[in-house]
């Protein structure tokens, strides 16, 4: 997990940083939102509230949320698209799992990663640099799976998850987050993720590590929130003489503007207290003790870790922009484990032809656990209240693959569900097909869902326009 406001300055904020950071905002001093907090006295109980600091988020509006959710080595069609129409479809035996979130899915046939046949790279290294990019990958030194691939270094653009933080991850501590388990080494088959032209971002593959990062100084103590509230007294009235001392010291612009945060986070404070319908409920996650993170056997439970992870960070208003990758493209882990018991490798497996049934059904049952965890995603999500419905019905959950079939390397009929309308941007509850639709299109439509209104997305030949069919 690499975020550039994630970096702590080192030290802690005095007055004199407080008066300046108040003028010129915390990203112009180089100091992470936990450190305001601390600059002007407020606490960590309050950074669930400190997206409207800078008056980007409207009172009482809950915000969008935009995931990234990754499994590799493409699919089996057949028992992954449903069967049906647009609205009476029919899960197959991949995606049954999703079936108690029918009505907040969208499951897409028919989008191509044709941008991905244009430029250098192997099957494998295309699928996964133009995957959430949709621009051909940079010249370099990564030699591919053929003799004939020239060789390759990074994806040449900014990611669709990237693009999306750039204009909604100012408001909160961390501008995304990026989590992973069992993805090894640095190169093209395991980075999805890119800032700009040849600046990946690594997912954090330790929960604990990822947990430490993201909720130190966090103490969120629910019950004596609730103590606090139900006492009459605010999380703001034990900090009120540095308040008083930080009003002496700054002129009356700046007086002005820490009354009126002042001001927001009260008025927050008593809405949460009085309601919890317009906020997440912020719950700091239990992982228990340390997990191996190399080691096969923990991809299970690092994968629930992670997960939980995820869900407290958007609830706790930690991020709005995240991606969870499971393993990396050409991932190659056996699926030995309770629940699947495949003792094959991952990748081989998707390598052996159509007429082994065997391999067949071995990656059904690989690809249905995917599918069962990201209903488990979802489902987090789902149980987490706000506004008029939960965090999942503010947030879309993207789930992708950088192949659509693994044994011809084909990147036709990309395998693409969304979860979630966010935040009723979407016509969810539907299994729609295109002919031949450019995946960069979904990204146009992800744009327009978040209120960006980029008319193209990615190399400009690979756009013909957002999916009007998707959006409401």
């Amino acid at each position: 997990m690499t975020n550039e406001h994630s970096k702590s300055s080192g030290r802690t904020p005095g007055w004199r940083d407080g008066k300046n950071l108040l003028r010129n905002g915390p990203r112009q001093l180089g100091l992470s939102r936990r450190d305001f907090a601390r600059t002007v006295g407020i606490g960590a109980l309050a950074l669930p509230f400190l997206r409207t600091l800078r008056g980007q988020a409207q009172a009482g509006a809950a915000p969008k949320r935009f995931l990234v959710f990754f499994s590799p080595n493409g699919t089996i069609p057949e028992e992954f698209f449903p069967d049906g129409g647009e609205t009476d479809f029919r899960f197959r035996r991949i995606l049954e799992p999703l079936a108690p979130f029918r009505d907040k899915v969208i499951v897409l046939r028919g989008v191509d990663q044709t941008s991905s046949n244009s430029g250098p790279g192997d099957g494998h290294q295309v699928g996964m640099g133009h995957l959430l990019t949709g621009r051909e990958l940079l010249p370099g030194d990564t030699m591919g799976g053929c003799d004939s691939c020239p060789p390759v270094s990074w994806a040449s653009g900014i990611s669709i998850d990237q693009r999306i933080a750039n204009e909604i991850g100012a408001t909160t501590p961390f501008r995304s987050v990026e989590l992973g388990a069992r993805v090894s080494g640095s190169n093209i088959w395991t980075r999805m993720c890119y800032r700009s032209a040849s600046e990946p971002i690594p997912p954090e593959i330790d929960p604990v590590r990822a947990f430490e990062r993201l909720f130190a100084g966090v103490e969120v103590d629910t019950g004596e929130a609730e103590r606090r509230l139900r006492e009459g007294r605010s999380v703001l009235d034990a900090v009120q003489q540095d308040f008083a001392a930080l009003q002496r010291r700054v002129g009356r612009d700046d007086r002005a503007r820490l009354e009126t945060h002042l001001e927001v986070v009260r008025e927050l404070e008593l809405r949460l207290g009085s309601s919890m319908s317009t906020a997440a409920e912020c719950r700091v996650p239990m992982l228990g003790d340390r997990v191996d993170p190399g080691r096969n056997e923990n991809f299970p439970r690092l994968v629930e870790m992670q997960m939980d992870v995820m869900a407290a960070a958007f609830a706790c208003g930690l991020t709005n922009v995240g991606s969870l990758q499971w393993t990396q493209s050409v991932g190659n882990i056996p699926f030995n484990f309770d629940g699947v018991g495949v003792e094959r490798r991952h990748h081989d497996l998707s390598h052996y032809g159509d007429g082994d049934l065997d391999a067949r059904e071995d990656l059904i049952r690989i690809n249905r656990w995917y599918a069962q965890r990201y209903a488990e995603m979802l489902a987090r999500l789902d149980r987490i209240p706000e506004g008029g419905g939960s965090v999942l019905d503010n947030t879309v959950v993207v789930w992708v693959n950088e192949l659509g079939k693994g044994n011809s390397h084909t990147r036709r009929d990309m395998p693409f569900v969304l979860g979630g309308s966010a935040g009723g941007a979407l016509r969810t509850g539907r299994s729609i097909s295109y002919s031949r639709r450019p995946h960069n299109d979904l990204w146009v439509t992800m744009l327009r869902a978040f209120g960006i209104g980029d008319s193209t997305f990615g190399d400009t030949r690979f756009n013909t326009g957002a999916m009007s069919e998707i959006l409401v």
